[in-house]
This record gives C-alpha cells, structure tokens and sequence, in this order.
C-alpha cells in the first residue's frame, strides 16, 4: 500500500496479483474497501489497482470546490500508473466518473464496466422521469443540507436509507462501515454542489468503441434502470446485465456473481 501524489494530491493506492490491468472505481461515500471481497478472486487472474478516491479515507482532501474532471484525471493518471489501456470497473459515482473517462480518454479504456452510475441528469429532460428526478435531486440536496449543518451520520443514514433500502443503516451496515461513511461525508457535499455531477461528458459517449458492460441490480430503486436505459441509447453496443437478487452494491452482497460475471464479460471481449 502507497501514498502516492498524483495531480498534485495524495492519493492512496494499492496494488494486488499480475496480469492485465484492472482498475476498480468506488462510488460516493466509499474507499478501496468497497471491493475488499472482490479483489482476492480478480488477483490471480488480473493486476488489480484499488485506491481512494480524492476526499475519501486515506486520500487527501482538499478544502477548495471539487469537480467530477477532477476525479476523471485523477483516474487517467491511475490507468497510465498501471498499464493503458486498462480494464475498468466502476460503481455507482464511480461509473459516472469511468464514462466520462471512456468518452474523453478512450485510449486508456480496454474494457468498462459500470454498475448504475446515479447520473439523474439524463431524466430531467424526459416529461415521464423528470418528476422523479427532481425529487431524488431534492432529496440529495437533503442529504447535502444535513452534512453541512455538521449531522453527518443523519445525512449518511438518509442516503443508505434511500440508496440501499431504509433498514439498511440499523440491520446490516457493519460499524466500520457507518465509520467510513461518516467521515467521508464531507466529499459527498463537495459532489452534490459540483453541477456537473449528474450529467455525462459533453463528449459523445459513443467515442468509445470498446466493449462495455452496464448492470443493474434486481432489487435496486428502478430510476438506475431508467438512467441505464439512457446510457444504452448512447451506448448501443453495449451488453446489459441484471444481477438476480442484489442491489447497489453487488461487488459486496454477491461477489462471486459479481467476478464471475465480469471475467466472463472480459473473457468475451478478448
């Protein structure tokens, strides 16, 4: 494990097993332990690269507005630390931040795949969604109100609640975890104010002509369905895929799905 500058930031990152690059993107709230059960089963067969993305854990927070080029350069420059091009997989923010990558970098993509990026953006403009897409907006900038009035364990319990189901935060989120959302809290204010947050790259998606794979989960709040479904109408070519009884966080309650299915994804691109 390292402490590495990188654009001018600490940034932790850690390396595990040999072979292809693959790097792993975590979403808001989280660090490199959200692909902790994840890792062991890619090591043997990729050189996995996990680290914290600026503001989280162990990476170094600015106090200064973040943006979302921010975190897509700090990517780049991770992927060309590693190997590009590189295999991606990314959740949840982390997709959003991977796709952006794709459409602005595509030299550095060998394969994506990206589990229900929240980019709300892609509703507003849809008199079906937009309603929904608002009030989840609102409901954000809820969470946001709460962090910045200093209850950041509130802000973190509202967004689990929302995001993973509303027993989440009492019955089934381990203490360390609520620990490293907590403290973390204060980047995912930094990402509700960025405007850019929710919207993909004004680069056409379609720049990247490399296999990618978009999943969501069969228990997951249907609108990361309904975003998805606007990224495959930008993204013909890409495959869907459901994970059978998971939610957001597929890398964390089925693992061995969760590798399975991206090897063999990998596996079909080569």
């Amino acid at each position: 494990m390292a402490i590495e500058r990188i654009n001018g930031v600490n940034l932790f990152i850690e390396d595990f097993g040999s072979g292809d690059p693959l790097v792993l993107v975590h979403g808001s709230w989280a660090d490199h332990m959200d692909w902790a059960f994840v890792v062991p089963q890619f090591a043997p067969r990729f050189r996995a690269t996990v680290y914290d993305r600026r503001g989280h854990s162990q990476s170094e927070r600015l106090e200064t507005q973040g943006s979302i080029h921010e975190d897509v350069a700090d990517l780049a420059a991770i992927i060309e630390r590693a190997g590009a091009p590189a295999h991606v997989v990314a959740n949840s923010l982390g997709g959003s931040i991977s796709l952006r990558l794709a459409a602005e970098r595509p030299e550095l993509v060998r394969t994506l795949a990206v589990h229900e990026p929240p980019l709300l953006g892609l509703l507003l403009d849809d008199p079906d969604t937009s309603a929904m897409a608002e009030n989840l907006r609102a409901f954000f900038f809820g969470v946001a109100d709460a962090i910045a009035d200093g209850r950041n364990e509130d802000g973190a319990r509202q967004f689990v609640g929302a995001v993973v189901g509303p027993e989440a935060w009492d019955m089934a989120t381990p203490e360390e975890v609520k620990r490293t959302l907590i403290n973390n809290a204060p980047t995912f204010l930094d990402e509700v104010r960025d405007p850019e947050l929710l919207i993909l790259s004004s680069e056409p998606p379609s720049r990247f002509s490399g296999p990618v794979l978009l999943s969501q989960g069969s228990q997951s709040p249907p609108f990361f369905s309904q975003v998805l479904d606007r990224v495959h109408a930008a993204m013909p070519t890409a495959t869907r895929h459901t994970f059978a009884g998971a939610g957001h966080i597929p890398h964390i309650t089925h693992p061995q799905d969760y590798v399975a299915k991206i090897t063999k994804f990998i596996d079909s691109a080569a």
